[in-house]
């Protein structure tokens, strides 16, 4: 156990669960968007709220960080766990952006599943935040982010050989396809998220 001569700001392991919750709204917004008679351009801009939102919650982390001279893992972790959770947000926040601007109405069957691993990564990322106190169950975490982001890629492939299989015209295969690469994108970023958390756990155990 190591002794702490100074007292240290615990007060970033709220402010990170503050961003990680605030995934989960954006992901299930992402689940209300692609659903039949959704009001695409009221989630989207519900969406862009969120994403200020998650920004705000950047922003915070980065001050109170230069603001402190003991942290409660290394400066550079926290660094990267701030971005790499923005990084998610601005992804899908791109992806509603992008079908209101395209005037996107139809979607692939299979996107619902991708927005669903998005949806459950969101979760599992939430619901893992608040264990960076103790730093413990934490494996079962970030293993479980790696299934997901395996599984989302099987379904991006699935997705993309469905869009070039002559079913759509090309204009709207360029359009699909670069909703769903925002989505994948999105998908690799809560890996990225979870491999932040390993890392830091790895160091401070």
């Amino acid at each position: 156990m190591r002794l702490r001569l100074t007292p240290r700001e615990d007060s970033f392991y709220d402010m990170f669960a503050d961003s990680a919750n605030n995934l989960v709204t954006g992901a299930r917004l992402l689940v209300e968007l692609i659903s039949d008679g959704a009001d695409r351009e009221a989630i989207a801009e519900k969406m862009r709220a969120c994403e200020h939102a998650g920004d705000e919650c950047t922003h915070a982390i980065m001050r109170r960080l230069n603001e402190t001279f003991i942290t409660p893992f290394d400066r550079e972790d926290i660094y990267r766990l701030a971005s790499t959770i923005d990084d998610v947000m601005d992804e899908m926040e791109e992806a509603a952006d992008l079908v209101v601007l395209y005037k996107i109405e139809e979607f692939p069957k299979g996107i619902v599943h991708m927005v669903e691993v998005l949806e459950r990564a969101a979760e599992l990322t939430a619901e893992a935040m608040p264990r960076l106190r103790s730093m413990k169950e934490l494996n079962e975490y970030w293993i479980e982010i790696n299934r997901l982001e395996n599984q989302g890629d099987q379904v991006y492939r699935k997705l993309l050989a469905k869009l070039f299989s002559g079913e759509y015209d090309p204009l709207t295969v360029l359009k699909l396809k670069e909703v769903i690469d925002r989505l994948e994108d999105a998908a690799d970023a809560f890996e990225s998220v979870a491999n932040t958390v390993e890392t830091i756990a790895v160091k401070e155990s």
